[in-house]
């Protein structure tokens, strides 16, 4: 656990102030989802992306922003509330839209003091790596939910590499090479990297700890083991208990520091991650206003 230890230490000035990276400031903190990425280069079979305002989940936003709205949404927002972070978690995935990162680059010219975070399936990573740096970005979260192709050929369906579809295997070995590569190269940029795992019950469940291990080696500082929202391929599937979930976080734990908190939250939340009275959802009907 020194790896882990020296990580804490690296960047616990950054941490500190992250509502979905620190549980002591979940609550004390807000984060605004900016839903400027709709595209997807993957398709995951529990996932489902749509434009609505009536779902809870990620995957779905009320509308997708550019970036004028985006910055016009940010600069009203962090005067009404305490916002930290300003973040890209989709609707679809944040480095396959090139607005992200033209959107933080200009955060970080005109808000400097908010941390940036986004998230993504990992398959653009090795390459956008260095811009990810460059835009100011300090956090960024990678989904990883299988190590074994038998089960990564269960949960993904098309890989969609510089405009050739893969599947199958041949897919998803393409796809675990770029999300390890992706971890050990924004660590050695000093970017902070979580790793997100969908628990799919008889699915990938017997292979969370493997998946711990390897992107705590690989430079990941902390994970967060979330139930599966049964959609798509997977509907009807069944969602993991609380002492499941809780056996699970625990084990893993012991392997690398775990977020317990997450609200799975939609594509453009703003406010206070969980807190039923500051946290928000966008409706953008009248997309004037912003």
């Amino acid at each position: 656990m020194n790896k882990i230890n020296e990580r804490k230490e690296r960047f616990a000035h950054v941490t500190r102030a992250h509502p979905c990276f620190n549980e002591k400031v979940h609550d004390k903190v807000g984060r605004i989802h900016i839903p400027i990425a709709p595209a997807c280069n993957i398709q995951c079979g529990f996932c489902t992306r749509d434009i609505n305002t009536t779902e809870d989940r990620p995957g779905v936003a009320a509308g997708i922003m550019n970036i004028e709205q985006a910055m016009k949404h940010i600069k009203k927002t962090i005067k009404k509330m305490p916002i930290s972070v300003i973040g890209v978690a989709g609707p679809g995935d944040a480095l396959y839209n090139p607005n992200t990162l033209k959107l933080f680059n200009r955060i970080n010219k005109e808000l400097p003091h908010l941390t940036l975070c986004m998230s993504t399936n990992g398959l653009l990573v090795p390459e956008y790596a260095e811009k990810i740096k460059e835009a100011g970005v300090k956090t960024v979260t990678i989904t990883i939910n299988a190590i074994n192709p038998e089960t990564g050929v269960k949960i993904y369906d098309d890989i969609n590499y510089h405009g050739k579809i893969y599947h199958g295997k041949e897919g998803f070995e393409l796809l675990l090479k770029n999300q390890l590569k992706g971890i050990e190269m924004l660590d050695e940029l000093g970017i902070i990297v979580k790793v997100n795992t969908v628990l799919i019950p008889t699915v990938n469940d017997e292979e969370i700890l493997k998946i711990a291990e390897v992107v705590r080696d690989k430079g990941a500082s902390i994970m967060n083991v979330l139930p599966i929202i049964p959609l798509n391929k997977f509907k009807g599937y069944p969602i993991p208990d609380c002492d499941t979930i809780w056996k699970v976080r625990n084990d893993v734990e012991e392997i690398i520091p775990v977020f317990r908190s997450c609200s799975q939250c939609r594509a453009d939340a703003f406010g206070i991650p969980g807190h039923k009275t500051q946290d928000y959802s966008l409706d953008l009907t009248p997309m004037s206003h912003y």
